[in-house]
């Protein structure tokens, strides 16, 4: 199995609900403290051994995205007398080789993931979506690596969700499992409270295969989601069937950024650090 390599950042999103603080700065983008989204992201990557970064973007995101993570001189000018703040703005300089990809229409992560399949190659991958930030003693991306590393199959990140919000998440049906490591039977697509298999929720965060391509494209003529989008989970759930899959709940304090409730009390989190 080869080494995981790179990371792909599906942020081609509307981010319709933080508008209109979204009309002209993607939520990516938008600052928890003083250190936006997507470099909390970008960071866990990095700490996490990857140094190779795709992100998949709408026309309008890609500016705004690369424009902070390249290195702003005339700035770096005006502030050279002021070393911790220098020290943090070049910090974001050089944290790992950028490429970007257009996804032109918004149409599910899946279909993000398929547009930058010249770039993966032959390869296992990470991905993560922009919205779930996990505050935790080792990267949760590191602790997805460690199993696939010794179990050379695809890994997905898990959490214990509240029964009345199945709806919201990819749900597992889960077989045997050893401490926060489970073997994966099946995954439902927000079921209702009344029909999850479990409590186990998908987050954001995945170590996949690169058969899961194949089984992207497979999903994208036979099941896509409503309204043509293409979801991961429908490549994932093609993938099942011939190679094992594991979940992982790792260790760590999560925050959905997605939605205002979970962005604010990750301000507050990080505020209080």
């Amino acid at each position: 199995m080869k080494k995981v390599r790179k990371a792909v950042i599906p942020v081609a999103g509307l981010g319709t609900r933080f508008l209109p603080a979204t009309k002209a700065i993607p939520k990516e983008l938008l600052p928890i403290i003083d250190k936006p989204v997507i470099q909390y992201i970008v960071e866990e990557v990095v700490n996490s051994g990857i140094k190779e970064i795709i992100f998949v973007v709408s026309p309008e995101k890609k500016t705004l995205i690369s424009r902070h993570f390249s290195r702003n001189e005339d700035l770096e000018k005006r502030i050279k007398g002021k070393p911790d703040l220098l020290k943090k703005l070049k910090a974001t300089n050089n944290l790992a080789k950028f490429s970007f990809v257009i996804q032109k229409k918004p149409l599910g992560d899946g279909h993000a993931i398929l547009c930058a399949k010249h770039l993966i190659k032959d390869e296992p991958f990470a991905v993560l979506f922009g919205d779930d930030i996990i505050d935790s003693h080792t990267p949760a991306l590191a602790q997805l690596l460690k199993v696939h590393e010794k179990e050379h199959c695809s890994v997905v990140c898990l959490e214990k969700v509240p029964r009345k919000d199945t709806c919201k998440y990819g749900i597992i049906k889960p077989g045997k499992h050893t401490a926060n490591r489970y073997d994966i039977i099946s995954m439902v697509e927000k079921p209702t409270p009344a029909k999850a298999p479990s409590l186990l929720g998908i987050i954001g965060k995945y170590i996949v295969t690169p058969e899961v391509l194949d089984a992207l494209k497979k999903a994208r003529a036979g099941c896509a989601g409503k309204n043509g989008e293409l979801r991961l989970i429908d490549g994932l759930k093609l993938l099942l069937k011939k190679q094992k899959i594991l979940g992982v709940e790792v260790h760590g304090k999560r925050f959905d950024t997605g939605n205002k409730d979970g962005f604010v009390k990750a301000i507050k989190h990080f505020s209080s650090k």
